[in-house]
């Protein structure tokens, strides 16, 4: 009977095998067709659930799949379960727990975009470009983005080890970073630095970047400005729709910002200046870029050069050109899914190029030693002043700090070329502007 049983189920094995060869080959020829594939997926999925050696829930089996799919496409696709899905959001709101760095996949590499300041990862001196080749004992070559960034975050407190790859040095450094609770101030520094140029430093484009930006420009026009610095070095991007928002201000009504293009028409769009105001489109103007300031800060960046708004100082930026969209699913979980690509208004996709600068200036830092003579110099003329300024140091501690800020603004070299390409705007400027408008134009640099 046993034998008669063995004899029937080795037909019915063979049987089904030979329509499974049919059915392979028949797939062949309509490889791209979604509906047949998907019964391939099935089969492949129920195949696991009978067999595999340990017994595995279906949920657990449709979110690796899921996660692989994603991790195939390109480097910052991903599938987001639940929990990475609301952390996604709270990211975008400008609280979130970790390191402090933005991370994409450049070469094979895990790379830093750029690390935010004043965070962990920053202080412990990481730098834009660094390759990070392990974490704690786990080697990052095949690793996804998303895996990367699950091993990265963690409870504020507890430390963590990353090894990195310096190239410009050619070496490899080990830091152990103590997370935090990572709280982004938007825009940091924003004062005048000299004759009328105001400067401001947007750190990342988030929900409320925006009206922070709007806020702070229009402060230092109260307070005398009249043309700006925009710094977006290590700015490592964010939200799309807040970057057109803040490339409006200068542009006139109508001048494109930048476009995308996709596969299906609807990703194929526009963003226009819808600015009737006017307020700042004619202020000199310079945007600072290196190699950490990405996307959204390169869309600005782009947008400004090509419409002759603005003059780009600094070095090359990263060169991510691509437009992700988070879509939920039912579950609660999403996908982050790259849509479309993005191009500046002269219809140039910069993905994996970057932005190049118009003026190109290396940032050089001093000697430490000089940095040194410097700091204890600027502490003695502050211990005086406090001591002078007794009753009230709550002031002094602020005016020190702010003078101290300015200082080291106006020693950076990079801003030196740009408060120079400034006042070469403002010459140029003067020359073109006919004689009769000479009375205007005093009246104007007194306000």
């Amino acid at each position: 009977m046993l034998k008669k049983f063995l004899t029937i189920l080795l037909a019915l094995l063979i049987s089904f095998s030979v329509s499974k060869l049919a059915i392979s080959q028949i797939d062949r020829k309509t490889k791209d067709d979604l509906y047949s594939q998907i019964e391939l997926f099935s089969y492949a999925l129920t195949t696991i659930q009978s067999e595999y050696v340990d017994e595995q829930k279906p949920k657990d089996l449709i979110y690796g799949s899921l996660k692989g799919m994603l991790s195939s496409l390109d480097p910052h696709s991903q599938f987001l379960n639940p929990e990475d899905y609301a952390e996604l959001k709270t990211e975008t709101q400008g609280k979130f727990g970790g390191l402090g760095i933005e991370i994409s996949i450049r070469d094979g590499f895990l790379t830093v975009i750029s690390p935010i300041e004043d965070t962990p990862a920053w202080k412990a001196g990481i730098k834009a470009g660094d390759k990070i080749v392990k974490i704690e004992d786990d080697l990052t070559k095949d690793m996804t983005l998303s895996e990367a960034v699950k091993k990265l975050r963690g409870k504020p407190g507890t430390g963590i080890k990353i090894t990195v790859f310096r190239e410009d040095e050619l070496k490899i450094h080990d830091y152990t970073i103590t997370r935090e609770i990572i709280h982004v101030q938007d825009i940091k520094d924003a004062q005048i630095l000299d004759s009328h140029i105001g400067y401001l430093r947007l750190v990342e484009f988030r929900e409320d970047s925006y009206a922070e930006f709007h806020k702070t420009l229009v402060k230092l026009k109260e307070e005398g400005a009249d043309s700006l610095i925009l710094d977006l070095r290590n700015d490592p991007g964010g939200l799309l729709n807040v970057s057109i928002k803040i490339t409006e201000e200068f542009l006139p009504e109508n001048k494109l910002i930048v476009s995308t293009k996709g596969r299906r028409p609807s990703q194929n769009t526009e963003a226009r200046s819808n600015n009737t105001s006017n307020e700042f489109v004619n202020w000199p103007m310079v945007v600072l870029l290196n190699e950490g300031s990405a996307s959204a800060s390169e869309i600005l960046a782009g947008a400004l050069k090509d419409n002759k708004r603005a003059v780009i100082v600094g070095e090359k930026s990263f060169g991510k050109g691509s437009v992700q969209s988070v879509i939920p699913l039912p579950d609660g979980s999403g996908l982050r899914l790259t849509t479309a690509k993005y191009f500046t208004p002269s219809g140039v996709c910069i993905h994996g190029i970057g932005i190049v600068p118009d003026v190109e200036v290396k940032r050089l830092f001093p000697p430490e030693e000089q940095e040194g003579g410097k700091k204890k110099e600027v502490d003695k003329i502050f211990g005086d002043v406090e001591k002078h300024n007794a009753k009230n140091p709550e002031i002094v501690t602020q005016q020190q700090k702010d003078t101290e800020k300015k200082n080291k603004l106006l020693q950076d070299n990079q801003i030196q070329s740009a408060i120079s390409v400034i006042k070469g705007i403002r010459i140029y400027q003067g020359f073109s502007q006919p004689a009769k408008s000479a009375t205007m134009v005093t009246h104007e640099h007194q306000t």
